[in-house]
């Protein structure tokens, strides 16, 4: 779904990796802002309800990943993925899956993903607030394209899939390319 919508501006707290800091944990506090990962580009952007679990974790993530490279064959410079978890995990979730090309945005506070209107209740399975599964195609921080999962509602009791999917994604993009 075509929609007109400009990412909001938020800052996210972000944890870098850097080999020359001595000791078990070489990674510096590093804040980046939305027009770091959107302005000047053009991505994919998907968000999911949380790091290690089974469906973003065996297939949404993965699949990204793999498919990489067509990505790039249809003019996406970068993929990001978001979830409502702190930097601290998003990097032992991204070493855990041997992540190369997809890049993690942590939103621990929740602050992009409620501005942009995704932000559920996950209480039934204890995870408290997070976002709902959803991708966009965004060119310059505006919003070219929107896959949101339907039953979009708090304490949802199924975990749907599919609209968000990166072939879904694919299809649409070689779709609006052949057009």
């Amino acid at each position: 779904m075509t929609m007109k919508k400009t990412v909001p501006f938020v800052t996210f707290r972000t944890r870098v990796r850097d080999a020359s800091l001595p000791g078990p944990n070489p990674y510096y506090w590093k804040d980046n802002t939305s027009d770091d990962y959107f302005s000047g580009k053009r991505v994919v952007l998907f968000s999911l309800p949380g790091a290690f679990t089974p469906t973003c974790t065996n297939q949404q993530l993965p699949e990204f990943e793999s498919l990489h490279g067509e990505f790039r064959k249809q003019g996406i410079d970068e993929i990001y993925c978001l979830s409502v978890n702190d930097a601290f995990v998003m990097n032992a979730w991204g070493r855990s899956v041997g992540l190369q090309n997809v890049k993690l945005i942590p939103d621990g506070s929740g602050e992009f993903t409620r501005k942009m209107g995704m932000l559920v209740a996950k209480h039934n399975l204890g995870f408290g607030m997070r976002s709902w599964r959803y991708a966009a195609v965004i060119d310059n921080g505006e919003v070219e394209q929107w896959f949101e999962e339907e039953g979009f509602s708090d304490n949802c009791q199924t975990d749907p899939y599919g609209i968000s999917s990166p072939q879904n994604i694919l299809k649409t993009l070689k779709a609006s390319a052949a057009a």
